[in-house]
């Protein structure tokens, strides 16, 4: 074969292996709403920035006539491209081919990703869109699976790993997504559970869905297991492009500073009146995070799951941060077992990858009653004021408000390494509410009062002056400063600029054991 013909049947095995399982499959994939796996790559990547690998590797099975259905990639697309001019590793199933069924090659094809993206410090990314294991292949799949786990358990704080399901995902195959570090999925189109519905119904006897099961809009809300529930394919890969702009290529390096034309001392008129008067009226944290960072800009992860905590990326003078914030508009801002690991979680990954941690702190204690007690809020309160008191990043306090308890304790407490605390005037740091300690410790006393109401309210003054102010902490020089609330914004990027090259160890050990 001359030079001329090799390249023209070049040229035709790479124009087959991109029609994955061929062009009928692709039009129902489209006549579904749905894109390829290519196409889905396009979308992310930069314009000409993806290569390919492996794109003629095809599966070794022999059974049940499989050697008769062979395509090329074998129902996966991976390689690398760039994302706003940075590397990303990436892959996406490919639906059309054996319902992108994970095969023996096809693990080799993501492991093989992996590899390289640890190498070479750059984020990895799959899309998933998978019927699950390949039946056909037996154990070959499951070890397929197992090899994928054991690299997300690795790369895990040294790379970013993020996860979109656009598709099915079931079984074994809802693992990897779950050991990285961000999952997306799409509304309406995508699935993740262990079990389907026929097979719960079978054991359990319970009817339900497949969205009820494990729909998108369930596992952002409920489970916590999704990140963020996408209304298309599009939004999902615009989400993950947002993603990636706060955040850095690998736990080696810190995140891309971006031009700020947003004053640092931009003073804020409604931080000076959003406390209101009365300490048990809510008000919108969000409303705090956005007046304080960079030309409101706050992405929000989890927004919907345990919304009484707030977590999400945002920048302060360009600098990227996490910000974790208490929610009085919902549930008073106490902490739960949700909310708790929500914020462990997300203080983690920005601990993972120096990612500076700002904390808005406005939070009555943890939630009581026997369904979170059963449920271990204990065990899991203590992942939080774990992920806290681990973390070396700078951290920056605000308490606005409430600091009540253990609750004060976990949320970046001066005695959980917080580098600098400040809080606003109306801040209250004690062991419990005035009102709540004065019944404690004065109820024999307003019985026998003339008017025990004002002998409670005078009491429940005494308490605050003496207890609750935030000039008790300060003297203590448990917070640093007591700042005007309309400087806020001009206070954290000073904090974050005094602390940019802060050092601090833990002891030398393997791992510690979270309570996890």
């Amino acid at each position: 074969m001359n030079t001329q013909k090799q390249q023209e049947h070049l040229l035709d095995l790479q124009a087959k292996a991109r029609l994955g399982g061929g062009q009928d499959k692709i039009d129902k994939q489209h006549a579904q709403g749905r894109l390829t796996a290519r196409e889905r790559i396009d979308r992310l990547l930069d314009p000409g920035s993806f290569e390919e690998f492996d794109m003629f590797k095809t599966h070794r099975c022999r059974n049940f006539g499989m050697e008769k259905t062979v395509f090329a990639g074998d129902g996966i697309v991976t390689g690398h491209g760039t994302v706003n001019g940075r590397i990303v590793y990436i892959y996406a199933q490919d639906f059309t081919v054996l319902g992108g069924s994970l095969s023996e090659t096809m693990a080799e094809k993501i492991c093989k990703l992996q590899d390289l993206a640890m190498k070479n410090g750059a984020p990895f990314i799959g899309l998933n869109d998978s019927g699950g294991a390949r039946i056909q292949e037996g154990i070959e799949s499951l070890a397929g699976f197992s090899d994928i786990f054991l690299r997300n358990v690795m790369a895990s704080g040294v790379v970013p790993q993020i996860s979109a399901i656009l598709g099915p995902c079931a079984g074994g195959a809802v693992y990897s997504p779950a050991l990285t570090d961000f999952t997306i999925m799409e509304r309406k189109s995508s699935y993740m559970f262990l079990t389907g519905p026929k097979v719960v119904k079978a054991v359990c006897y319970e009817d339900v869905t497949v969205e009820e099961l494990g729909g998108a809009d369930m596992h952002s809300s409920q489970s916590g297991v999704s990140d963020y529930a996408a209304e298309s394919t599009e939004d999902a890969l615009a989400y993950i492009k947002r993603l990636l702009s706060f955040i850095p290529q690998n736990n080696l390096e810190t995140a891309p500073i971006v031009p700020c034309d947003d004053p640092v001392d931009r003073p804020s008129k409604v931080l000076q009146t959003i406390i209101p008067d009365n300490t048990n009226m809510a008000y919108d944290m969000k409303q705090v995070i956005l007046e304080t960072v960079d030309n409101g800009d706050f992405f929000e992860i989890k927004e919907k799951f345990a919304p009484n905590i707030i977590v999400g990326f945002a920048r302060y003078n360009g600098v990227s941060v996490g910000i974790v914030a208490n929610q009085p508009a919902h549930l008073s801002g106490v902490l739960d077992i949700d909310s708790s690991v929500k914020g462990a979680r997300f203080v983690r990954f920005c601990d993972c990858f120096n990612i500076p941690l700002v904390t808005f702190v406005d939070v009555p204690g943890f939630l009581p009653g026997t369904a979170q007690e059963y449920g271990g809020a204990i065990r899991n309160g203590a992942k939080i004021l774990y992920a806290y008191a681990e973390a070396t990043v700078p951290k920056v306090t605000v308490i606005t408000r409430k600091a009540y308890g253990g609750a004060y304790c976990v949320m970046s407490s001066k005695h959980l390494r917080g580098d600098i605390n400040y809080a606003w005037p109306s801040a209250e740091v004690a062991v419990m509410g005035s009102s709540g300690a004065v019944e404690v410790l004065y109820s024999r006393q307003a019985k026998a009062a003339s008017d025990p109401k004002a002998f409670l309210a005078e009491k429940e003054a005494e308490y605050h002056d003496a207890v609750s102010n935030p000039y008790v902490a300060a003297e203590r020089g448990y917070v640093d400063d007591i700042i005007v609330p309309a400087t806020t914004r001009a206070r954290i990027v000073r904090a974050l600029a005094l602390t940019q090259n802060k050092r601090d160890t833990n002891p030398m050990k393997k791992h510690g054991n979270i309570p996890l």
